[in-house]
């Protein structure tokens, strides 16, 4: 299926795991919260820019409300003990320039037992692909510095890519329309 709101695919990992890449759906939440108690302090602080073990309510609503005109979230799990869990997810946020062009805020967040095995740069190509159909033309991300693998991953998606740092924040962007 290729619909934002309904897409699917079973890959391979490099290391042979069978993951599910795929929409979120209303389902979800207790997946996500699940998760997110998973996730390594590292992991969290990496993308959420702060340490937290829980989500607050408002927090996984705002999660598990996706926007179908400007928003796009995908979810990465795996079947362990013969449940679906949530390892990874990458979302975008779509917006309108000054110059009436079309960008989205990107982000991702993997779970420590899970990287290094090119889940990120899964989502970024699906999220990409899916952001082009959009008419989205560029995908801005705000990365900690010390993020190297997430700044790796920009680096390695074969998408032109700009970066410039404020303090300890690297901003990328990213041309979707030059592929």
């Amino acid at each position: 299926m290729t619909g934002a709101l309904n897409f699917t695919r079973v890959e391979t990992l490099r290391n042979g795991l069978v993951v599910t890449i795929r929409s979120l759906s209303a389902e979800d939440r207790e997946k996500i919260a699940a998760a997110i108690r998973h996730l390594d302090r590292e992991s969290i602080y990496m993308r959420l820019f702060s340490y937290r073990s829980e989500l607050t309510e408002a927090e996984l609503d705002r999660i598990m409300s996706v926007d179908p005109d400007s928003e796009v979230a995908l979810l990465v799990t795996t079947a362990k003990g013969g449940d679906e869990i949530v390892i990874g997810s990458g979302r975008y946020d779509a917006y309108s320039t000054k110059g009436g062009q079309r960008s989205a805020e990107v982000a991702f967040i993997v779970n420590k037992h899970y990287q290094g095995l090119g889940i990120a740069g899964r989502l970024l190509a699906h999220l990409a692909d899916i952001a082009r159909t959009r008419g989205i033309g560029a995908f801005e991300a705000e990365v900690l510095d010390q993020n190297k693998a997430m700044l790796a991953v920009f680096a390695r998606s074969a998408l032109p890519m700009q970066q410039r740092r404020e303090g300890g924040v690297v901003l990328v962007t990213l041309d979707l329309a030059a592929k």
